[in-house]
């Protein structure tokens, strides 16, 4: 539980705080001023001695929590052995491939490791490309799949591309549904019949060059704010794609091993994507990313056209096999879809005492809360939910920096390990620095 020892941040902070703040570009985000030390479990214990309660696991990477015993013992024993072999084959690699798909969705029957999330964007992308021999790739406004050139073309969103010229060619997009916040002023999600997808055609008729051959998305919207589309999108889009011959890609990256409550996200949905990007939550602290998928969209790639020099390296998959063995056998899927339903009805009470909570959405433990100036006019309020991250880390409690579209959604993503006693001691915290914040 947290342990606050020192005022925050403490005076060895600070010291480390000014020093990166002489050495390091300002490009970074803007976190709250908690210089990590070591972390156990959901427990982060800063240089300064004091102890707080995680609720971002990372950016949704230690699914398993940190450090867990089971994770660093073959992660320091491989340590011994071997670090890279570039595409040498490695007993770690050969069996992290075979678990990787005995534990995937029948029709994906193939997997490729690379190292980052925009590294499985950018192969996903060759892949279908090359497979469909169409360069056209239709993507979602809001969308993020990473920060590297054809990963940022393929994202939705002005902060990924202000300032760096010509994405590159090929991306068209759409709205996605944020029924929230309608980009299409519609009413009700219920009501709409789904205008969005209706939107498509328009886009591509008006956009395209006829060379379509491929769309992706992310199960749900992370970077813009937990955006999660509302039933029966996603069956619609996938019955869409088939229509028009189109390869669907979906970007698990952030969303996979147990993180909504299920093992991929795709099980929420009747869809069967040709190609998966997976990521975080597959390391679960060492850089480890991959693409699933089917053997006949696989091998379109002939030998030798795409490799790694990082991607598929020992150390990731023994950490990566070391992370799928916890989350199987400490049943972490479940407990992610119990425990976040406990918080996703907690923030929906705490919704109805605050105006300012304008509005819960989430799957499993991953959860955004839109900080808005009231429910009425939904004006989104920036300052106000950064004065909620600094009033939960002067509580004991860490969350990332707000994220979303307007810079107005707290995203809530603690490993998977949290235990019942952990959620309701982070919620009473966060529901006292709510308070604070909205008085």
């Amino acid at each position: 539980m947290p342990k606050i020892v020192t005022e925050l941040p403490g005076p060895k902070s600070r010291e480390y705080l000014a020093q990166s703040q002489e050495y390091e570009p300002v490009c970074l985000g803007s976190q709250a001023p908690v210089v990590w030390q070591e972390a156990h479990g959901c427990t982060i214990i800063d240089v300064d001695g004091n102890e707080f309660l995680d609720w971002c696991s990372g950016v949704l990477v230690t699914n398993v929590g940190h450090c867990h015993p089971d994770y660093v013992r073959p992660v320091k024993e491989q340590c011994d052995r071997l670090f890279n072999c570039y595409e040498f084959l490695t007993p770690q690699r050969a069996r992290l491939a075979e678990k990787v798909i005995e534990i995937s969705p029948s029709w994906l029957d193939k997997v490729f490791f690379v190292t980052t999330g925009s590294d499985a964007t950018e192969a996903a992308i060759r892949i279908a490309r090359r497979y469909t021999g169409k360069w056209e790739v239709l993507a979602f406004h809001g969308a993020f799949h990473g920060r590297t050139m054809g990963a940022a073309s393929a994202g939705g969103s002005l902060g990924v591309k202000a300032g760096y010229g010509p994405m590159v060619p090929g991306f068209i997009h759409s709205p996605f549904p944020y029924c929230y916040r309608c980009p299409l002023g519609q009413e009700s999600c219920e009501t709409c019949g789904f205008k969005c997808l209706e939107f498509i055609d328009w886009v591509i008729s008006k956009e395209s060059t006829g060379q379509l051959g491929a769309v992706i998305t992310e199960p749900y919207q992370g970077g813009a704010g937990s955006i999660i589309p509302p039933p029966g999108w996603f069956e619609k889009l996938d019955q869409w794609r088939c229509e028009k011959g189109l390869l669907f890609i979906l970007d698990e990256v952030q969303s996979s091993f147990g993180r909504t409550g299920k093992m991929f996200a795709m099980e929420h949905y009747g869809i069967q994507p040709d190609l998966v990007t997976l990521g975080k939550g597959l390391g679960s602290g060492v850089p480890c990313s991959a693409v699933l998928g089917r053997s006949e969209v696989m091998d379109a790639l002939p030998p030798g056209s795409m490799g790694s020099t990082n991607g598929g390296n020992p150390l990731s998959c023994q950490a990566a096999l070391a992370a799928i063995d916890i989350i199987q056998r400490e049943s972490l899927v479940e407990n992610s879809a119990r425990l976040g339903e406990v918080m996703r009805q907690a923030f929906v009470e705490m919704q109805g005492k605050y105006e300012q909570l304008g509005d819960v959405r989430g799957q499993g433990l991953v959860l955004g809360l839109e900080i808005v100036k009231d429910r009425a006019s939904k004006e989104a309020d920036r300052e106000r939910a950064r004065r909620i991250v600094e009033e939960c880390m002067q509580r004991g409690l860490v969350l990332i920096a707000p994220i979303g579209m307007y810079g107005n959604v707290l995203r809530v993503a603690p490993p998977l390990v949290i235990s019942e006693a952990e959620v309701q001691e982070s919620l009473g915290i966060f529901e006292e620095a709510l308070g604070v914040a909205c008085a």
